[in-house]
């Protein structure tokens, strides 16, 4: 739900240039129509932004709303009704947090966008992916070795729906973006949290990956991987996926076909920390807890190659449970490899050109969303104002949606 909003004495970011600008900034109908000195009187709705700063909304590019739980595989047995109530809670707590926008990478569906849209539900906008494709026996294959049948997860609170071969993946594809998927998220390799599977395997046929990239391609959509190695980052790249998820792993080759491609990687570092620290005590199996180690130690490592190398960065987080209360803390973790004028524009701009809406969301200009966060101090000089969380106040689609009790 929009509104109309004067945002005065405004000392905002300009993201791209990298430095602050002054002026009043008017929204009208959830939407930025001017920023200068009004000459016309105020009439509706105000807001003084005298002595502090203002960016834009912050958009995380992977999240899991239905993640109610570290457990994955245990949800495909639990009410979906159950699981909604559960990701409402987790919406709201992200709004609180700054994030105006979120891009879900599987498992949230139309359901959750229309919510949210409608004003139903509190939260980030949602740019969902709907259930991730995976092969028989890939990263989101939720039954256990002892297990045989599964109904594909479509009337599951489940992250996947399983698609052998190219007309499988096809129709899966289809079938997706039927329900109005932004984009299609495909397993490209393994997983930490997955049962049967190795992080070292690659996913799907060659074939497979391009009959989803050609799919989503005639959708005028697009086609994200969850790959960690180099073999399943460029294997995907090449068959034309636009974005991979994690990429701790990733190597020289793989830097060079994001940029031939000028592809996206989406880095989740605060979630192997939080594994690491709490998985287990939020339903992440002993096996899968061993399996952090592997992708915790290379992460921050692939991070500083992927940026000097010019690869095109976006903020994700991808927490389940009740971790999702760390997701600011990827600006604290991400600070430390690179200048924090940067990690924000992972969170803003670059996120609006991955989710094909940039000059809309991740920027304060004339014909973009409404959406600002407001504080009291100056992120650029101290990113644990936004690692914290420190906001005076979230506006979102004109509307003042959270505000810091200045009592």
């Amino acid at each position: 739900m929009s509104s109309d909003l004067s945002i005065t004495n405004a000392h905002y970011l300009d993201v791209a240039a990298g430095i602050y600008r002054d002026g009043d900034i008017q929204v009208a109908n959830g939407i930025i129509t001017g920023i200068g000195k009004s000459q016309a009187p105020q009439t509706g709705p105000t807001y003084d932004a005298k002595g502090k700063f203002i960016l834009p909304g912050l958009i995380d590019c992977h999240v899991h709303l239905t993640a109610i739980t570290a457990d994955v595989s245990a949800m495909t047995t639990w009410s979906p009704a159950y699981v909604a109530f559960g990701a409402a809670k987790v919406m709201g707590a992200m709004l609180d947090r700054g994030f105006t926008t979120v891009r879900d990478a599987a498992g949230a569906d139309y359901g959750y966008h229309d919510a949210q849209a409608s004003g139903m539900v509190r939260g980030p906008k949602v740019f969902f992916a709907g259930k991730a494709l995976t092969q028989t026996g890939g990263h989101a294959d939720s039954r256990h070795r002892g297990q045989d049948n599964h109904d594909h997860g479509y009337c599951r609170a489940s992250i996947g729906r399983i698609a052998d071969g190219v007309d499988a993946v096809r129709q899966a594809a289809r079938d997706e973006l039927r329900k109005g998927a932004h984009h299609i998220k495909i397993m490209a390799g393994g997983g930490v949290a997955s049962p049967t599977d190795r992080i070292d395997s690659t996913q799907y046929s060659v074939g497979e990956l391009r009959a989803a990239v050609e799919e989503a391609e005639a959708a005028n959509r697009y086609v994200t991987a969850h790959a960690y190695t180099g073999r399943s980052i460029n294997r995907a790249l090449k068959a034309g996926v636009r974005g991979i998820e994690h990429g701790n792993l990733l190597d020289e080759e793989s830097i060079e076909l994001f940029n031939q491609y000028d592809a996206f990687l989406t880095m989740n570092l605060v979630t192997y920390w939080s594994l690491q620290e709490e998985g287990r005590e939020f339903g992440l199996s002993q096996t899968n807890w061993e399996k952090v180690d592997s992708v915790l130690n290379g992460g921050l490592e692939a991070l500083r190659r992927a940026y000097e190398g010019g690869v095109n960065l976006t903020f994700g987080t991808d927490l389940l449970g009740g971790m999702h209360r760390h997701q600011a803390k990827e600006f604290e973790i991400r600070a430390k490899i690179i200048p924090v004028i940067d990690v924000i524009r992972s969170a803003t701009t670059t996120a609006a050109k991955l989710l094909q809406r940039e000059g809309e969301l991740g920027v304060i200009a004339p014909g973009a969303a409404g959406d600002f966060i407001i504080t009291d101090q100056d992120p650029l000089n101290d990113v644990s104002i936004l690692s914290e969380s420190r906001l005076a106040a979230v506006i979102q689609d004109g509307r003042v949606v959270s505000e810091a009790d200045q009592s």
